[in-house]
């Protein structure tokens, strides 16, 4: 009896081995990307399929290494935190805006995309807007005293909270100009989630300019968006808040960053019409395809 327990024991032990042997070989074989899949037009589930232009992108890096793509989907805020550790995550690709806070944390790619903070608004807004050679957009001082809701840890969260909260004597070092307005400032999981309570509990979402524009697109209540800029001083024009992409990769995995900006790299080289493989990836995820 103890021998036939011995041998089932050692069956067992030789089973965990082989499984262990098999999960290390698969990820070897894979690339792990972390995301927050509600991210439109550079990541969204189709039905329960992630797809959009980080998906394409990283599909091609895939094919470079000879690597599968296996996406992790997860709240916005963790992504930096995971990719830093690592452990479950290789890199993480969701619309990432290049900051120095996460370079600290993380190496990024090579830039793809630069995008505009918008204001997505109800139809019945009061919010006023300024038209400049022909450009009509949203002054931060116009959303003064208003409810603004965005995603927790995006850039436009970053922001947002920045504008209402800092001021030269805290952590931020400037005046926020909507400090001391009575501006509210609500952070919710998506911008989608936000834009559920448009005229109702919320007066403005801040997102990215795609994301608004998609979320505009698709909605049946008659939303609209327009770019936020800042207020120009001393007589200066005023300016978009701009912002960068990027791919976040765990340091030191050169082998994968140097693949992606190759990738990027070829994927940014424009045709005989000027555009870019990027910005045919974007217009096709936006439905916008002739």
């Amino acid at each position: 009896m103890k021998k036939i327990i011995s041998i089932a024991l050692a069956l067992v032990m030789l089973i965990g081995c082989v499984a262990v042997f098999a999960a290390c070989d698969g990820e070897e074989d894979a690339i792990i990307v972390q995301t927050n899949a509600y991210f439109a037009p550079f990541e969204y589930y189709d039905g329960t399929e992630i797809v959009g232009v980080d998906v394409e992108i990283m599909n091609r890096v895939g094919e470079k290494l000879g690597k599968e793509i296996v996406w992790n989907d997860g709240d916005f805020g963790i992504i930096i935190d995971t990719v830093k550790e690592g452990k479950l995550a290789d890199c993480g690709a969701a619309g990432l805006t290049i900051t120095d806070e996460r370079k600290d944390k993380v190496d990024f790619s090579d830039p793809y995309y630069t995008s505009v903070q918008y204001v997505i608004l109800p139809a019945n807004s009061d919010i006023e807007t300024k038209t400049v050679d022909g450009v009509t957009y949203i002054v931060w001082e116009a959303l003064s005293g208003k409810t603004i809701a965005t995603q927790t840890d995006t850039t436009g969260w970053i922001y947002t909270d920045g504008e209402i909260n800092a001021t030269a004597d805290n952590d931020y070092g400037y005046d926020g100009v909507l400090y001391g307005t009575g501006t509210k400032h609500e952070a919710m999981d998506s911008a989608n989630v936000a834009a559920d309570a448009l005229g109702i509990t919320i007066d403005a979402v801040i997102v990215d300019e795609l994301p608004a524009k998609y979320i505009v697109a698709n909605s049946t209540k008659g939303f609209t968006c327009y770019p936020l800029y800042y207020s120009g001083a001393d007589g200066e024009a005023d300016s978009p808040v701009e912002e960068q992409y990027a791919i976040a990769v765990t340091k030191g995995n050169t082998e994968l960053l140097e693949a992606i900006n190759e990738v990027l790299a070829e994927l940014l080289k424009k045709d005989a019409n000027g555009q870019t493989e990027i910005e045919k990836m974007v217009m096709s995820h936006m439905g916008m395809n002739d």
